[in-house]
């Protein structure tokens, strides 16, 4: 495994995460406690679904 690919994508998620909060702290603020109303269940789907959109776009870039 190369350390300096997995240490990037760690990196650019945080600058991906971070992009909101920073450039509209309050929508970013309206969306979390928005967020924050959604089902455990719905959240559950929504991460899981998120999650493999990402896998597909690593197996196809790979």
């Amino acid at each position: 495994m190369d350390w300096t690919a997995f240490f990037s994508a760690l990196g650019l998620v945080f600058i991906i995460e971070g992009l909101l909060p920073f450039l509209s702290p309050s929508r970013a603020h309206k969306m979390y406690t928005e967020a924050s109303r959604v089902p455990l269940k719905e959240l559950r789907y929504i991460g899981f679904a998120s999650m493999m959109v990402g896998l597909i776009v690593l197996f196809f870039v790979q």
